[in-house]
């Protein structure tokens, strides 16, 4: 009988596949079903399923329809149901390989794996990961990357999604775990647990500022993750084409950790406010901008790595504000606040060469200060004058 044939080879397709059997002969009876109740249609008979109960024989593959005690198997049936079984069974096979695909990377949320560019429609990036296609959407992407078919990337599988086009894996290369996972691959005293990844905070594609500590006072964290000669943290900045990566050590002392998160400016004093949640830095006015960074990016990455309000205070008393929401933190006030902190030291700088052009015409007998300061005002008509009154 071809059902019976049919169901030895699904029995060996299911083993070979890792599909559960039982899940097979489920699919096979309602099947069966299906395919008795359009038979019966076809002589004008409504069966109502639920009165229907399909008996298989797990061993030969025979099967018979059994209403309530009667068997109602009908003549010819076994050919009919063969053949709808088999379509009906080959789509359970598709669908529960697919569970089973899906059971399989949900386990891998969170870890990293390497998928190929498989097709890019509409900014969305689609990677062939091998079992299945994993979804790179436009909000998960590096801006400064740029994505080509055939192109080989390492992508953090970040979340198993029910959609409109059914469950997706959805994969990150911005998303700052990637960057936790990429230092776990490559230190092996992160993997081992020796050294922890206390704090991370992420600019895509820009920088990185991460804080490490150590459970074994004879590692140091911070030059595990560098590695000799800098070897494991240039190659996590090169498979992120070039990325800085900022490495800190971890503090429970906030002071030490909010200094230490404005690396590579040096931080002479910090006062917190803890009601607030602000820490007041004060740095040399020559650190200042390099405390800030370009466009305020360094503030700003020490502010969430923190989780504290930072506000930096230079010699001169001007005070640049990182503040936690970086939505409210536009480009513009950063630069502004950057363009006060010039303004600042010129005004200063100019304000001492005043002085000293003051103090060397005194020495020069000038009547007073004042005078030479309202003689430098007053553009020379005659270069010669002032030689002629020194005379």
């Amino acid at each position: 009988m071809a059902i019976t044939e049919f169901s030895a080879a699904l029995n060996q397709v299911a083993t070979e596949r890792g599909i559960p059997v039982d899940s097979v002969l489920e699919s096979i009876k309602l099947a069966l079903a299906s395919a008795y109740r359009r038979d019966r249609k076809e002589f004008g008979e409504d069966v109502n399923l639920e009165e229907v109960e399909v008996m298989l024989d797990p061993d030969t593959g025979e099967a018979r329809i059994m209403k309530g005690n009667e068997d109602v198997t009908p003549a010819g049936f076994g050919r009919i149901a063969a053949q709808t079984a088999k379509q009906v069974i080959l789509q359970k096979i598709k669908e529960t390989e697919k569970d089973v695909v899906l059971d399989e990377y949900k386990s891998k949320v969170g870890s990293i794996v390497t998928g190929t560019v498989f097709r890019i429609e509409n900014n969305t990036v689609i990677l062939d990961l091998g079992k299945a296609h994993g979804i790179l959407p436009p909000q998960e992407q590096v801006e400064s990357e740029t994505y080509r078919l055939n192109q080989k990337l390492k992508v953090l599988i970040k979340d198993i999604r029910d959609t409109a086009r059914g469950t997706e894996i959805i994969v990150s290369r911005a998303d700052a775990d990637f960057i936790k996972e990429l230092f776990r691959m490559e230190v092996p005293e992160i993997a081992s647990g020796v050294v922890r990844i206390d704090a991370i905070a992420r600019e895509a594609g820009s920088r990185t500022k991460m804080a490490v500590s150590s459970t074994d006072d004879k590692i140091d964290p911070v030059g595990s993750c560098v590695g000799q000669k800098g070897v494991r943290v240039q190659s996590i900045i090169s498979e992120l084409y070039g990325e800085k990566i900022d490495i800190i050590p971890y503090s429970s002392n906030v002071e030490k950790f909010v200094a230490a998160s404005l690396s590579p400016a040096r931080v002479t004093e910090v006062v917190l406010d803890q009601e607030e949640k602000k820490a007041t830095v004060s740095v040399p006015e020559d650190q200042q901008s390099l405390a800030i960074g370009k466009e305020g990016q360094n503030a700003r990455l020490a502010n969430k790595l923190t989780k504290w309000k930072i506000d930096i205070k230079g010699v001169a008393g001007s005070v640049f504000s990182a503040v936690g929401d970086e939505e409210d933190t536009s480009v513009k006030e950063d630069k502004n606040a950057v363009r006060g902190v010039w303004d600042e030291a010129i005004r200063r700088a100019e304000e001492e060469i005043r002085k000293e052009k003051e103090v060397s015409k005194e020495a020069a007998g000038e009547e007073s200060a004042e005078g030479a300061s309202d003689s430098e005002d007053v553009p020379e008509e005659n270069p010669a004058s002032e030689e002629d009154t020194n005379e």
